[in-house]
C-alpha cells in the first residue's frame, strides 16, 4: 500500500490547487490537492512539511494543520491511503516548483470546485464542511515571515 499525504491550503474560501500533467501515470490531467508520497518511517506530518516545501516552496507551520480525513483508492499493490490535511498557516508564497508534476497551480473558490475535472470527488464536500473563515483562529504574520524555525 502507498502512503500519501496532501495539503489544503485556504485563503478567503478559495483552496490551491495543483493541475496534475497530462504525462502523469497516476490521474493525469485532473486537479488535486498538493503532496505526495510518505517515505518509510517518516511521519505524515514531516512528509506533508517536506512536499508543500518541495512542491510549493512553502513552509507549513505545522502545529496550524489538521487533519480532515482520509480517502482510500486502489486494491492490492496499487491500494493508496492518502491522508488529506487543512493548513491554516504557512510561510512563502506558493509557486509551482514541481513543474514536471504540474502543469499549474491556482487558487479555487471553494463553491467552484465541483465544476472541476478532481482527483477526489469528496473534496467539495470536504472543505465545504470547514468553518467559515472568520470562525478560525487567524495568525497572518505567519504567512509572511521571512525566516520559519519549522523542520
Amino acid at each position: 500500500m502507498h502512503v500519501v499525504v496532501c495539503g489544503a491550503l485556504l485563503q478567503n474560501r478559495a483552496v490551491l490547487l495543483v493541475h496534475r500533467s497530462a504525462t502523469r501515470r497516476a490521474y493525469p490531467d485532473l486537479w488535486d490537492l498538493p503532496g505526495g508520497h510518505v517515505e518509510a518511517g517518516e511521519p505524515e506530518l514531516q512528509a506533508l512539511a517536506r512536499e508543500m516545501r518541495e512542491e510549493l516552496g512553502v513552509h507549513i507551520v505545522a502545529a496550524s494543520a489538521s487533519r480532515l480525513g482520509d480517502w482510500h483508492a486502489g486494491s492490492g499493490e496499487d491500494a493508496v491511503h492518502v491522508g488529506v490535511w487543512h493548513i491554516r498557516e504557512w510561510v512563502g508564497s506558493p509557486t509551482n516548483r514541481a513543474p514536471d508534476e504540474h502543469d499549474g497551480i491556482a487558487w479555487v473558490g471553494i463553491s467552484e470546485l465541483s465544476g472541476l475535472p478532481l482527483v477526489f470527488g469528496a473534496l467539495p464536500a470536504l472543505l465545504g464542511s470547514l468553518p467559515e473563515p472568520d470562525r478560525l483562529p487567524r495568525r497572518d504574520e505567519a504567512r509572511t515571515s521571512a525566516s520559519p524555525s519549522g523542520p
